[in-house]
């Protein structure tokens, strides 16, 4: 099975994640195994925003509730542009709308290898 560092190593991961030590956390392992890290960002309207103004994203880790708030739009966001995001999440998958119950979802606390490996690697590895 691929580690974190093949599965990241020039990749670049869009973080979504209003928890400032995860966000971090995330942050550090992620740019440790050669990623790019774009935010972290904690809000729907930054997330947006990243979308909409880079051209080239690899991958993204959705935290749902970002201050009260769902990650819906966001991940809908994503979805349209054809990039591959994870939910990195405290919620049970049947809060996710039917419409990206197919995404994969990593109950927290996760490490952040295997957010790689659900985001890049063998998706029955998760």
């Amino acid at each position: 099975m691929p580690d974190g560092s093949e599965l990241l190593n020039g990749r670049r991961v869009l973080v979504v994640e209003d928890e400032y030590f995860i966000a971090d956390d995330m942050r550090r392992v992620f740019e440790e195994n050669g990623a790019q890290v774009i935010g972290p960002v904690g809000s729907i309207d930054d997330a947006l925003a990243i979308i909409d103004e880079t051209p080239r994203i690899g991958g993204a880790v959705l935290d749902i509730n970002l201050r009260e708030v769902m990650v819906f739009p966001v991940a809908d966001a994503l979805r349209a542009r054809g990039v591959p995001f994870v939910f990195a999440t405290g919620y049970e998958e049947n809060a996710v709308p039917k419409r990206l119950r197919d995404t994969i979802h990593c109950e927290k606390p996760i490490e952040p290898v295997r957010l790689a490996r659900a985001l890049f690697g063998e998706r029955a590895a998760v």
